[in-house]
């Protein structure tokens, strides 16, 4: 089905002044649902005006009437009274993204490569609009700005559809079967894929999973912490015996008198 000519301002009209279900709207729109929950819940589409698709010509009030009577009803759109050519598809490149979004791709790119480390550099590039490079100082945590950087998802920033994310953890599934079958295991030795739905639940409840190249700090196996030390000795260590086993003299005491006095 053709979708509106506007669907995000569209469905923004749709939330607010119909009492039309999430999967209704995003059908109509073209959208996914949870990008409509999205809009209602005020994290997507933020200072989009709403379009009203009645006044646009695009749906009839009946139809709206007849989809908050049916739930399970799909509405359908108008048809023009026009013939329009069909709009020729762009030569294939590097996503656009505007230069007020730009700032925030890191933050994308950080979320995708916390909950999603099955795509690969060039899904990622592709879904955000980025350069591999980019992509690989963020995994190493080499990036100039890593101390600023918050993982944030990319269908919150509107730098990618939800559609979009879920098409290509499906294609990276696929993948990671297929490298399952080649080398004789199983998805369970190999590691589990989570849904994007999942995986957008885990992060709105604050949880996080332990992962290679995670955002945070691991202590190298065998390495003991300070506190571990002092533990283990069962005391805290003194000056005396800190200058003693460098090879240097012990702090000299308070009572010592000055030999030039």
């Amino acid at each position: 089905m053709t979708a509106p000519l506007m669907p995000k301002a569209t469905a923004v009209w749709l939330v607010d002044n119909t009492s039309l279900t999430f999967d209704q709207i995003a059908a109509f729109c073209g959208l996914h649902p949870l990008e409509v929950k999205g809009i209602a819940d005020g994290d997507v589409a933020m200072g989009i005006k709403g379009q009203d698709p009645v006044t646009a010509g695009q749906i009839t009030r009946d139809e709206i009437k007849r989809g908050e009577d049916d739930a399970s009803y799909e509405l359908q759109i108008s048809k023009s009274k026009h013939e329009l050519p069909e709009p020729k598809k762009g030569r294939k490149g590097p996503r656009y993204t505007p230069l007020s979004r730009r700032q925030e791709r890191p933050d994308a790119i950080a979320w995708l490569v916390r909950y999603h480390p099955e795509l690969t550099d060039g899904q990622i590039g592709k879904l955000v609009g980025t350069t591999k490079p980019t992509i690989q100082s963020i995994r190493d945590r080499s990036h100039w700005n890593m101390s600023n950087i918050n993982p944030v998802d990319p269908v919150t920033l509107g730098l990618c559809t939800q559609m979009e994310l879920d098409a290509a953890v499906q294609k990276a599934a696929r993948r990671r079967e297929r490298e399952a079958k080649k080398a004789g295991k199983s998805l369970e030795d190999m590691g589990t894929l989570a849904p994007a739905t999942q995986a957008l639940a885990d992060a709105a409840a604050g949880i996080t999973q332990p992962e290679e190249g995670d955002f945070g700090q691991v202590l190298e196996q065998g390495a003991d912490t300070p506190a571990d030390s002092d533990a283990r000795d069962g005391e805290s260590p003194d000056v005396d015996s800190v200058f003693s086993s460098l090879g240097g003299s012990s702090v000299a005491s308070e009572d010592d008198e000055d030999p030039h006095a």
